[in-house]
């Protein structure tokens, strides 16, 4: 679709007449009426939908947009004045070519209906009526963001977003030169270029709010935490099977060699991780980051050799030493995990049961972490 040509006036009438179809799809729906309000009017919307039900009339008070970002939506959320008081019950919607999973979050968030061209929908009026429809091709999708959140660098600063406080303050700067200042594997600093470029689309996407003193903070963990989930690539990390003829105590004192040996660059992985952290999933194997430079002394210490089946350890060799962030420490005589963000990206993309523990692992710890710093 040429969105060029549909502007204004022409915007306008496209999305009313979508509007149309989707009322006219309720087969019980009768003498509604869509029609568009003259922009001299002042009434902050450009479509009103009447829809006589039971009990009095529905008003949808529709924004026509040609594009808008998540974070100049939770403007119009703000500056949309209140509906007049007419009718049962008046629900604003947004109403787009295009409407990302993430402004279709935001619309939830705010009790916003919206739709788009393709005719993918949701209008909840409570009790009374509910439209709802996805998975319809989108007529138009606008250019990528220019932050791929599938990168390792950008990892680095989702990862310190997540793993920290999610009230932190932080400056672009600052979350450079954070990197610098951690202790165990080095992991190398995102330039200030990337950063600034990750900052401005989390920001744009609502992901992250801009503070009065130009720092900012993280505003929705759980929606970044999707979101960074979906983009992650866990296939670019190296994957090993070996079998290894240790017991249970004698493998875990030769892991924990190991990570005095690696100071931080290896860690229990996965399910592993989680058995430490929001223990779900049993399953037999043991899971392992190991950074590639270790690798030989994991294999000496481990008694252990590559399989093509029957094994009884995964060892993970990352892409990037991110993974190692902030990993947690057990007692005296263990290995530590990776931390709670990295272990459910990780579990969420494994095979088996790995979406289920990644779900034990989110509502046992990540989740109540978060609304705990909230408080």
């Amino acid at each position: 679709m040429n969105l060029q040509a549909l502007a204004g006036v022409g915007l306008e009438e496209a999305l009313a007449s979508k509007l149309e179809e989707l009322l006219a799809g309720v087969s019980w729906l009768r003498g509604w009426r869509v029609k568009r309000v003259a922009s001299s009017a002042g009434a902050g919307f450009d479509l009103v939908a009447r829809i006589p039900v039971r009990g009095g009339v529905v008003t949808l008070n529709v924004n026509c947009k040609r594009e808008l970002r998540p974070s100049a939506f939770l403007l119009l959320v703000h500056n949309t004045p209140p509906p007049p008081k007419s009718g049962l019950v008046s629900v604003p919607v947004l109403a787009m070519p295009f409407v990302s999973t993430r402004m279709a979050d935001l619309c939830a968030e705010y009790k916003w209906g919206w739709y788009d061209l393709a005719g993918n929908c949701r209008i909840d009026v409570p009790g009374v009526l509910l439209l709802e429809r996805r998975g319809c091709a989108p007529v138009y999708r606008p250019p990528r963001p220019t932050a791929n959140l599938s990168t390792p660098e950008a990892g680095r600063v989702v990862r310190a977003l997540l793993a920290n406080d999610p009230g932190r303050r932080w400056t672009q700067r600052g979350m450079q030169e954070h990197f610098g200042e951690l202790q165990g594997p080095a992991i190398a600093k995102p330039s200030i270029g990337l950063v600034n470029k990750v900052v401005r689309n989390l920001r744009e996407e609502a992901f992250i709010e801009v503070l009065n003193d130009d720092g900012f903070r993280l505003r929705d963990p759980l929606k970044l935490l999707y979101a960074w989930r979906d983009a992650y690539r866990f296939d670019r990390h190296e994957r090993r099977n070996y079998f290894t003829l240790l017991r249970e105590a004698q493998l875990r004192e030769a892991l924990y060699k190991l990570d005095l040996e690696a100071g931080g660059a290896a860690a229990y992985a996965a399910f592993s991780a989680a058995d430490f952290q929001a223990p779900h999933v049993r399953q037999p194997k043991t899971w392992v980051y190991v950074g590639r430079e270790h690798l030989r002394w994991f294999e000496a210490l481990g008694n252990s050799k590559v399989v093509d089946s029957g094994e009884n350890m995964v060892v993970l060799i990352p892409e990037d030493a991110g993974v190692f962030y902030l990993g947690e420490r057990n007692a005296e005589g263990a290995m530590g995990p990776t931390n709670p963000v990295q272990t459910y990206v990780d579990l969420f993309h494994c095979e088996g049961r790995g979406v289920e523990a990644a779900e034990a692992l989110l509502e046992q710890r990540l989740k109540p972490n978060w609304n705990k710093d909230r408080k």
